[in-house]
């Protein structure tokens, strides 16, 4: 009777489970995929280099235009000392003048006063300037002494009237409409536009006067007629107008 108890029990351990050794390792579940987020990042990586493509091709697309670098009043033209060339992106839509095309601008005129520093388009030339609404153009011939030195396209100027005239009337208000300045002569035109002048310069930067200068002024048309019947009899002269 114990031999054959004996041998059942020692049945029994062995039918018992197999314990796994130290070395294996459980196994692991699956990794989840996540397409979408795999396509997202492709997608981002695609429209980065599409972008650095495109900055390289608007590089190379670059021409040489104009540049105004110091204000263009109307009437006047481009020349050496008021443009210079810069690189912009070429596009159809803009009507940039090249710089290639310099020597064929400089024949046009400014339809319109052009401000300093902005790229020149062809909209802003033409054969002759545009004269704003309310102003007009006089033509005055000065004699050396009616003309500050060093006078630009592009000054502000008051328009005194002198002489005869001008010494008789005193304080009084001047007929044809200026406010008086006492003996010296009364004020025609407070503020006018110099739109053109001749560039005849010495050495030291100074209007040559060896004739009547040629002065062409944008003035409200108010004091138009003034202005000429003065500029008629000589008796007009010009003054700077400080700050501008």
């Amino acid at each position: 009777m114990k031999i054959q108890e004996r041998t059942g029990a020692g049945a029994g351990r062995s039918a018992a489970p197999a314990q796994p050794s130290v070395g294996d390792r459980l196994p692991t579940p699956p990794r989840e995929r996540k397409p979408a987020l795999a396509a997202l990042a492709v997608l981002l990586i695609l429209v980065g280099a599409l972008g650095a493509t495109m900055l390289v091709l608007q590089v190379g697309d670059r021409i040489e235009v104009v540049k105004v670098t110091k204000e263009i009043p109307a009437g006047q033209a481009v020349t050496g000392s008021n443009v210079t060339s810069v690189l912009v992106v070429e596009d159809p839509g803009i009507h940039y003048i090249e710089w290639t095309q310099l020597s064929a601008l400089k024949k046009l005129k400014a339809v319109s006063t052009i401000p300093a520093n902005v790229v020149a388009v062809g909209e802003m030339f033409g054969s002759e300037a545009k004269v704003p609404d309310g102003k007009s153009i006089v033509g005055l011939a000065l004699k050396e002494g009616q003309y500050p030195n060093g006078i630009e396209s592009g000054d502000t100027v008051a328009a005194y009237r002198v002489g005869g005239r001008a010494s008789s009337s005193g304080s009084e208000a001047d007929e044809d409409g200026g406010s008086t300045a006492g003996a010296g002569g009364s004020v025609i035109v407070e503020q006018a536009r110099v739109a053109s002048v001749p560039e005849q310069k010495d050495g030291d930067g100074s209007i040559v006067s060896s004739a009547n200068l040629p002065v062409t002024l944008v003035v409200d048309s108010a004091q138009a007629a003034a202005l000429t019947q003065a500029a008629s009899n000589g008796e007009v002269a010009l003054v700077l107008v400080p700050g501008n």
